[in-house]
């Protein structure tokens, strides 16, 4: 079973936009299946997340935030597979 990596971002963040570069990136290195939710949109993610964005999650166990670095998402990726 492939993990699910789950990317919480907000408009307007180039933290944000980075790591997003990086995850698909990654996609070409790893098999994972990815998700993406804005927190703005949603009242419980906003309060959990809104100074940490973005966060990494791999089978909703968060694995970064702010930065994303790609040797350390794919050692993360492949110890949670």
């Amino acid at each position: 079973m492939k993990p699910t990596v789950t990317l919480y971002t907000r408009a307007g963040c180039c933290l944000c936009d980075d790591a997003k570069r990086v995850l698909m990136e990654a996609r070409r290195r790893a098999e994972f299946d990815y998700e993406e939710f804005d927190i703005d949109a949603d009242p419980e993610l906003r309060r959990l997340y809104n100074d940490d964005v973005p966060v990494i999650t791999i089978n909703r166990v968060k694995a970064f935030k702010y930065r994303v670095d790609m040797k350390e998402f794919l050692k993360k990726l492949a110890a949670r597979a």
